[in-house]
């Protein structure tokens, strides 16, 4: 899979073969052996049949007069070689001398694998290119430039796609210059960078109106409006020329040139003029078609499809410790991986000494991200080998160091979305916070980032949250949801699920009730609601069980509770009842509390989590413009012994002052109804709240009901 990424040369072509021996078997005609070298291990050649590979001869050649049938050929694929025998044939005395000139070592053409699996058969694959550039701006498919496609007529014949290319009224012919450049040409054939056909031109005239019929034994060369492919290779089709017409054997079109086909050879005999070029197509390697991810609709639909995702991944090969990636273009792709196709890497541990030592953290620095899976892909998009748009697949979410080259503008063009299996593999479902960072990256750069999630059997994407600098995976229903929801959550312990269960179906139940009546900002028909928490065991569960019973979006940030040697943290699993998600690692805590971004948060009994969430949110609602309610369910008791003392001793000290207000936004509730009124009160405006409201000296409100 990782050698062709890499390769100069597409599939269907070799690179130019060189003379190794030459023979005159008349004054027409040479036998000559030709030996390609360095031929991609992609090459189509090397598996099809080889009666359907041709030999393409150079069309400085053939302009000359020059046509080479290809008599035997010797494929070599552990080599990655080939031998051919070639007879170069004159077509009227300019070719006559060409031949005489030519030595071994010249580069006379290549081979061509005209597979029929590859043939363009409907119009419509073509004409959709019409008008689009790539990026570098330079027509996809035109005809006499980027608007030029009306000029480029379409059919279908016998099952394939076919253009006619109108002839331009007049012909070629040569000045008597081009005696002298025959010498020069034929050394210059010895060095295949050099681009003949522009020195060619030199000696090349155009007569408008010169009749465009064939004499035998002379070569005619027509013009048509400079052809523009670069999402296909071009054959002139020849038993579609008129009767006695016949095209040389320079008769491939590729797609590396920006006007290829505005000149075409050919030789026999008619009175008939002739009027167009009729041309047939074979498509590139599918990353190399400059398709446009809207034009991919088997792929949009596998995407759609859960299963083929879990299916894709579950080709990637083992072991599970290796990380893997693949670029897929297209749906049939995507439905037919192997563990072949994809790139792996053993991990390696990397120790970067730092900024004390630049050089050597640089050069780390790049050596890591060139042993990473998904480099090879995005290296070839960056080096234009890569043309198609598409989707990265990765066992792993790919490092924060690949930034530069996921964010770089080529890739940027290319990269539809990456969809990944795990977080981390050190860490498992855990994101780091340069993690979290880059997701924010990826998506202000519209890459949409997709977790094939193991755990919830769900495609989630990640979204940020509006204003917010965070974000969570959502699953793909429920995005709008995501957006415009109202955010309640649940703090408490996770090791006391309580008696609580039933107090917040009510409660939640009314609120949903509530939106049909209110026209407040954060609630209203419109307004969808969400239920926030960790995620673990204990109350959280039960709040994410109530919010996925009544089909409220049921949310969690979830922190690594893991039990590690020596320590003082109990562990913590991640409950059944997730639809969206964030996980954080043990050392972000206070990050993870920081995104919650509650706007309405209830507290039950917890240690010293709750106690740490509640002092968040109480600094929240210090600092914040527009408070909100927070509820405690409980007994006054138990709050009072909770927050009491704190806030009298602050008070007593001066250390709150002007922030006393505070203890208006916590209302103390044992039932759903009286939690419920607090709202009720709230959305309607009459909750004395904020700045201007009363001091309570518990800390917090007791409302009567």
């Amino acid at each position: 899979m990782e050698s062709y990424l890499f390769s100069d040369h597409f599939d269907l072509v070799t690179p130019d073969g060189a003379i190794t021996r030459i023979k005159r078997l008349d004054p027409l005609t040479l036998e000559v052996e030709v030996a390609i070298a360095g031929i991609s291990p992609a090459y189509l050649g090397f598996s099809i049949d080889k009666a359907k590979i041709l030999f393409n001869l150079k069309s400085t050649l053939a302009q000359l007069g020059v046509n080479g049938l290809l008599q035997e050929l010797e494929l070599e694929p552990p080599s990655r070689t080939a031998r051919a025998r070639i007879h170069l044939a004159a077509i009227g005395s300019l070719a006559q001398q060409m031949l005489g000139l030519l030595e071994p070592g010249a580069y006379i053409g290549k081979l061509f694998a005209a597979d029929d699996r590859r043939r363009v058969r409907d119009p419509e694959y073509l004409s959709r290119m019409f008008g689009r550039s790539d990026y570098y701006g330079r027509p996809l498919l035109s005809l006499g430039g980027m608007q030029g496609s009306k000029d480029l007529i379409l059919e279908k014949v016998d099952g394939r796609t076919v253009a006619y290319l109108a002839v331009q009224d007049g012909s070629l012919s040569y000045d008597p210059s081009i005696q002298g450049l025959l010498p020069t040409l034929a050394k210059a054939l010895h060095h295949p960078e050099i681009p003949l056909r522009d020195i060619l031109k030199l000696s090349q005239k155009w007569t408008p109106g010169a009749a465009r019929s064939i004499k035998e034994g002379e070569l005619l060369l027509v013009r048509t409006l400079p052809l523009h492919i670069r999402t296909v290779f071009g054959r002139v089709v020849d038993n579609l020329l008129p009767k006695g017409y016949h095209h040389t054997t320079a008769s491939i079109l590729q797609p590396d040139t920006t006007a290829s086909g505005d000149i075409y050879e050919l030789f026999g005999s008619s009175d008939k003029e002739l009027s167009d070029i009729p041309l047939e197509f074979y498509t590139l390697e599918p990353h190399r078609e400059h398709v446009f991810f809207a034009d991919r609709d088997q792929l949009k639909a596998c995407l759609e499809d859960v299963q083929s995702l879990f299916k894709a991944f579950d080709t990637a090969p083992a072991p599970l410790h290796f990380r893997t990636a693949i670029f897929v273009v297209k749906g049939e792709q995507l439905l037919h991986l192997t563990p072949q196709d994809w790139i792996a890497r053993e991990p390696r541990l990397n120790d970067f000494p730092g900024l004390i030592h630049p050089d050597r953290q640089a050069y780390m620095a790049e050596r890591y991200i060139e042993e990473q899976p998904d480099y090879p892909f995005l290296k070839a998009i960056q080096d234009g080998l890569i043309t198609s748009e598409g989707i990265l697949l990765t066992r792993y979410f790919p490092s924060p160091l690949m930034k530069r080259m996921l964010l770089s503008d080529p890739v940027l063009r290319c990269l539809k979305g990456i969809y990944f299996e795990y977080p981390s593999l050190s860490y498992g479902d855990f994101f780091s916070h340069e993690d979290r960072s880059f997701l924010l990256d990826l998506a202000k750069f519209a890459i949409p980032v997709y977790w094939v999630d193991q755990t919830t059997q769900k495609i989630l994407q990640y979204i940020p949250k509006p204003e917010k600098d965070s974000g969570m995976f959502v699953p793909l229903p429920q995005i709008q949801t995501f957006l415009k929801a109202t955010a309640f959550g649940i703090y408490g312990s996770n090791l006391i699920a309580g008696n609580f269960e039933q107090e917040l179906t009510l409660l939640l139940k009314g609120i949903q009730e509530m939106r049909s009546r209110m026209q407040h900002p954060l609630l209203s028909k419109d307004t969808p609601i969400a239920l926030v928490t960790g995620g673990g065991p204990g109350v959280m569960e039960v709040g994410n069980r109530v919010a996925k019973s009544l089909g409220i979006l049921s949310c969690a940030n979830i922190a690594d509770f893991r039990g590690k040697k020596n320590a003082v943290v109990n562990e913590q699993r991640q409950n059944a009842y997730i639809d969206a998600k964030m996980t954080y690692r043990l050392d972000r805590l206070v990050e993870r509390q920081a995104e919650f971004n509650l706007d309405f948060p209830i507290f039950l009994m917890g240690g010293y989590g709750t106690d740490f969430e509640f002092g968040l949110e109480e600094l929240r609602r210090k600092i914040g413009s527009s408070p909100t309610p927070v509820l405690l369910f409980g007994t006054p008791d138990y709050w009072k012994q909770k927050i009491t003392t704190r806030f009298q001793c602050n008070l007593a000290s001066g250390t709150i002052q002007g922030s006393e207000w505070v203890s208006n936004c916590f209302y103390c509730v044992q039932t759903a109804a009286q939690g419920l009124q607090v709202y009720i009160q709230f959305f309607s405006g009459t909750l004395p709240l904020g700045k201007n409201g009363p001091v309570f000296d518990a800390g917090f409100a007791t409302p009567s009901l």
